[in-house]
């Protein structure tokens, strides 16, 4: 397994090397039966994107980086102009 740093100067992630987002959504539909296919995310962030893999409707927040919205397969506004409800009213 290859580990990328990411360079964040106001925080710091410490978690075991094979924890991820995507493997929270795995496991969520493993233990509660339902299919990737059928889960929705909303991230902005580097570690988000193993998330957007994995579930069937991905959504980046537009003031997430470049490589993070080409991760997703929509882009919502930007925090500060609440694209997370956006994002849910409009696709849920």
């Amino acid at each position: 397994m290859s580990r990328r740093r990411v360079r964040q100067p106001y925080y710091l992630d410490v978690t075991h090397p094979q924890a991820n987002k995507g493997g929270v959504v795995a496991d969520l539909s493993k233990d509660m039966g339902i299919p990737t296919a059928q889960i929705a995310t909303i991230g902005d962030m580097p570690n988000d994107v193993l998330m957007f893999a994995l579930s069937g409707l991905s959504i980046a927040m537009g003031n997430a980086s470049s490589d993070v919205q080409r991760a997703a397969r929509r882009v919502t506004a930007t925090n500060e102009q609440d694209g997370s409800p956006l994002a849910s009213r409009k696709y849920f």
